[in-house]
C-alpha cells in the first residue's frame, strides 16, 4: 500500500497543530496557576466565561456547544461550580430537564477577580507581538475551526 504524502501546506499545518497542542497545555497550566488562589481551574474559569458571555441563561448542552466542548465534561464542572456556590440552576420554561445555568453573586465576584488577574498576565504574554500577527493567527485558526466543524456536521449526517 502506497503512503499518501503530505503537501507542503499539510506539513506546515501538522507542525502548527503539534505546536498548538503544546501551547494549549502550557496555557491551561499557566491559567491553573493564575486562578488557583481563587479556587478555580482553567476549566472552571472557561465555563464561567462562557456563562458570562452568553446573552441569556443557557442549559449545559448549549454552553458545551458554544465552547466546542463535551457536554458531559461541562455538566460535571457545572455541578462542581454549583456545589461551590458559583452557579445556580434555574428551571427552563422550554425544557423540563435541561435547567438553565446562572452565575451567582459569588460566581460573578470570582470571575471578575480572575479577569483582573488575567489582564496583566495577557499583557505581559503579548509583549513584543504585533497585533497584526495575532489577528492573522486568529483568522487562520477560525478558518481551520470552521472546516473541522463542517466536517463534523457532515459526518453526523451520515
Amino acid at each position: 500500500m502506497q503512503e499518501t504524502k503530505r503537501t507542503p501546506a499539510g506539513i506546515a499545518l501538522t507542525d502548527l497543530i503539534l505546536d498548538l497542542f503544546r501551547l494549549h497545555s502550557r496555557v491551561l497550566a499557566s491559567g491553573d496557576r493564575l486562578v488557583a488562589p481563587l479556587g478555580l481551574t482553567s476549566a472552571r474559569w472557561q465555563i464561567l466565561g462562557a456563562i458570562n458571555s452568553a446573552d441569556r441563561p443557557q442549559p449545559v448542552a448549549w454552553l458545551a456547544r458554544d465552547m466546542g466542548a463535551n457536554r458531559q465534561n461541562v455538566q460535571r464542572i457545572v455541578n462542581d461550580l454549583e456545589k461551590d456556590g458559583l452557579v445556580a440552576f434555574e428551571p427552563n420554561p422550554h425544557h423540563r430537564r435541561a435547567q438553565l445555568i446562572l452565575m451567582t453573586d459569588k460566581g460573578r465576584q470570582t470571575f471578575d477577580a480572575a479577569m483582573r488577574l488575567q489582564a496583566p498576565w495577557v499583557n505581559d504574554l503579548s509583549d513584543g507581538l504585533l497585533v497584526e500577527d495575532i489577528e492573522t493567527m486568529r483568522g487562520v485558526m477560525s478558518v481551520l475551526r470552521g472546516k473541522l466543524e463542517r466536517n463534523e456536521d457532515a459526518e453526523e449526517q451520515v
